[in-house]
């Protein structure tokens, strides 16, 4: 059973869900943007008291499958329309930079030529330099959680942190193990 698809989604006031019934697609709506999610046809979505909860009709395998995945989609658009979702990418190695150009973010990471990342609609970079460690942060955010992931997916991809010096593009938080290399293979 799952537990997930159990729990009912606040609905805060300012957010407007609707759902439509021959398609199946929910709608949620709120100050910060406006988001569609099509969900699989075993579930019905109920509205009531300032609360959303999805329902499925059986125990069948395929509609215990779609059930906590689809309250999680509804739940991550209703809080996407609220509070937005972002990601953060920290750069780190000598003469590494990013910076943004118009709206899309223009890197260069040690090429012979810079990369530029275009932003997708609903999805804004912003650039800040901590001053302290000499490292610069990339924030991707936006209102769709799914996009904002794919994106900052996109731009560690550009020069994901290499093993032995851990110069790169990482995750905020993200820890790179780093390996010993040929001097300390020789000392043994």
């Amino acid at each position: 059973m799952s537990r997930i698809g159990l729990r009912p989604i606040d609905v805060p006031s300012g957010v407007t869900v609707t759902v439509d019934a021959p398609t199946n697609t929910v709608y949620v709506k709120g100050p910060k943007g406006e988001l569609s999610q099509p969900i699989s046809r075993l579930l019905t979505v109920k509205q009531e008291d300032g609360k959303l909860s999805l329902e499925r009709p059986n125990n069948l395998r395929e509609a215990r499958s779609q059930h906590g995945l689809a309250r999680t989609l509804v739940a991550n658009m209703v809080e996407g329309v609220t509070k937005g979702h972002s990601k953060s990418l920290d750069i780190v190695g000598v003469g590494y930079r990013a910076q943004i150009q118009g709206r899309d973010l223009l890197l260069n990471m040690g090429y012979s030529h810079p990369v530029t990342v275009k932003a997708p609609p609903g999805v804004t970079f912003e650039v800040k330099a901590d001053e302290r460690s000499r490292t610069q942060q990339i924030v991707v955010s936006g209102t769709d959680k799914q996009a904002v992931g794919q994106v900052a997916a996109d731009v560690r991809k550009v020069r994901a942190p290499e093993p032995y010096k851990g110069k790169g593009i990482r995750y905020t938080g993200e820890v790179v193990r780093l390996k010993a290399g040929k001097r300390a293979a020789a000392k043994k």
